[in-house]
């Protein structure tokens, strides 16, 4: 990689980090600064980052940021709190996601004329699974009802792990026969079915070794967080050995790993708790929001500017489609009959930005070199370009107005439905 590109990177993730706090209120995002000042060092700027030079780089720093960003959401989720608010978030994953990729493959094949069928599917599945990080304030604004936040936070978290087989067998099937690629049935066994007992197997040892450590007192707080990164990264490598999915593994090792490490007995969680594992576990989510802003400045300089110069109206007009209709509709269906008010359905609804799961994911069908893999790689670009900015400077605005919007109504209503578990 060109030395200047490494220092003008060191020098915009310096420069957030410096004013993050203050940025944080404003309308202007911390994916929005990055991908702007990736696509000034890109081709259409400075031009220090090449794709073609610097792909594999890319490649594995995207990667690499996916994989750890499924372990750590994975982990994160509660038994405890999904149980207690778990009428949501399963109403947004079991009936809103499969309706958004269906509506999405839909809406490709209204707009986009020439890819085959699956190739459509492939950009349907790429671009339903949600990134939180790209509306951090819609979900932090504790004015926001807690299970609003909290049910967009779990579908974020969950959501891109459950499009993963599907997205491992549409692009087999757009692939099938070009460059070798391997049959659905095949992708099927080796990404979903290995890949997934790989997850289970790394993540439950990790866990235990883990849990088992620090309950007597074996090891450092430091090497701990060295261990914790060290299972995603094992996982991930295992699956990629079989050629089955990595992050179908890192999804899985994550929720294995974080089911395990609040399990076992009285006693072993309160050693854990002395022996502070938490701690452990939040070094990784530092690491992984390192890696997703390094991997947003790459995206707006090797990915998103390429695309940009030849990006046309119909791509425009799908992702705008992809952030509205196609996100809005199914939200609004599957929240039939939860007892919502509009405003609170259309506040969920809105906040879908699409992010790093679907900028890897449209990497890896572009290097699949499908027979319209251009136009899918361009969809995805500008779908997910758009989202950074529109979903980023709104959040801070529609969480206050919608906030207030709250407040007033549970004045008139304390019984309002949002203000409790969403059945």
């Amino acid at each position: 990689m060109n030395p200047w590109a490494v220092i003008a990177t060191g020098a915009v993730i310096a420069g957030y980090a410096a004013v993050s706090r203050r940025l944080a209120t404003t309308p202007v995002s911390g994916p929005m600064v990055l991908v702007t000042c990736g696509l000034a060092i890109g081709p259409l700027g400075l031009d220090l980052i090449d794709r073609a030079q610097d792909g594999e780089i890319t490649r594995a720093l995207l990667e690499s940021a996916l994989a750890l960003l499924l372990f750590t959401s994975a982990a994160a989720i509660r038994r405890q709190e999904l149980r207690r608010e778990r009428s949501l978030p399963e109403r947004l994953l079991m009936v809103g996601l499969p309706l958004t990729m269906a509506l999405g493959w839909l809406g490709a094949w209204a707009v986009l004329p020439g890819p085959s069928m699956w190739e459509l599917a492939v950009i349907g599945i790429v671009l339903a699974p949600t990134d939180a990080a790209l509306g951090q304030q819609a979900v932090s604004d504790e004015r926001v009802p807690a299970p609003v936040r909290h049910g967009l936070s779990v579908e974020s978290g969950l959501n891109d792990g459950i499009v993963l087989p599907f997205f491992v067998l549409a692009l087999a099937a757009a692939g099938d026969g070009h460059h070798g690629q391997d049959g659905p049935l095949k992708a099927f066994l080796l990404a979903l079915v290995a890949s997934s007992v790989i997850g289970l197997a790394a993540g439950w040892l990790g866990a235990v070794v883990l849990r088992e450590s620090a309950a007597r007192r074996w090891s450092t707080t430091g090497w701990r967080q060295i261990l914790v990164l060290a299972v995603p990264a094992t996982a991930y490598a295992l699956c990629v050995v079989i050629d089955g999915s990595g992050f179908i593994g890192a999804w899985v090792a994550g929720l294995a790993f974080g089911s395990v490490l609040r399990g076992g007995t009285s006693a072993d969680r309160a050693s854990a708790k002395d022996a502070d594992v938490s701690r452990t576990i939040e070094f990784g989510d530092r690491l992984g929001e390192l890696l997703a802003a390094l991997s947003f400045l790459l995206f707006g300089a090797v990915i998103l500017g390429p695309v940009l110069e030849h990006a046309d109206w119909r791509m425009a007009l799908y992702a705008v489609l992809s952030l509205t209709v196609i996100r809005m509709v199914p939200v609004a269906v599957s929240l039939i009959g939860a007892g919502l008010r509009p405003p609170t359905v259309a506040y969920i609804g809105w906040f879908g930005p699409r992010g790093l799961a679907s900028v890897v994911f449209g990497l890896i069908a572009f290097e699949a070199e499908l027979p319209h893999t251009d136009v899918v790689s361009g969809v995805i670009a500008v779908t997910v370009g758009l989202s950074v900015y529109l979903h980023g400077a709104s959040a801070a605005q529609l969480g206050a107005r919608y906030g207030a919007w709250y407040a007033k109504a549970l004045r008139r209503d304390p019984e309002l439905r949002e203000k409790g578990p969403v059945s």
